[in-house]
């Protein structure tokens, strides 16, 4: 019962992660704070939106673990939490790797069936538009 639950939990983070990432306005936010901490201010600046505006996308994000704010006496920066984006990125790889080896299950297959019969790869030709009858002028 504990690994389905760590399974669902990581399964959850994931979920909470692309959800986060689905918005361009938080992509954004993160690639902003990939160059270092800034404040919910400096956040907000590029974007032509209201300080809270920006607040809630940055809860959405905390929550999903991509971002933390940390305290430096009255200032509370905001920085990038790498630890999702890694799990993400490792699903994905994983997801790639899958993808490919099933592409390349059917590669051979589609050439085992050219040989057993004897196709040689077909080139593609162009159509030709049908020729639509030439106008007769009347004088």
């Amino acid at each position: 019962m504990e690994k389905t639950g760590h399974r669902q939990r990581a399964a959850d983070r994931l979920d909470a992660t692309f959800a986060a990432l689905a918005d361009p306005t938080r992509r954004a936010i993160l690639a902003r704070l990939s160059a270092g901490q800034a404040s919910v201010t400096e956040l907000a600046e590029p974007f032509a939106m209201s300080q809270p505006a920006i607040s809630k996308h940055l809860k959405v994000l905390e929550r999903a673990g991509l971002v933390a704010r940390g305290r430096e006496a009255q200032r509370r920066p905001v920085r990038v939490e790498v630890k999702p984006l890694a799990e993400a990125a490792a699903w994905l790889d994983d997801y790639r790797r899958t993808l490919e080896a099933s592409f390349a299950r059917l590669d051979t297959l589609l050439e085992s069936l050219k040989k057993e019969r004897g196709l040689r790869p077909q080139r593609h030709r162009r159509r030709r538009a049908a020729r639509r009858p030439r106008r007769v002028r009347k004088d």
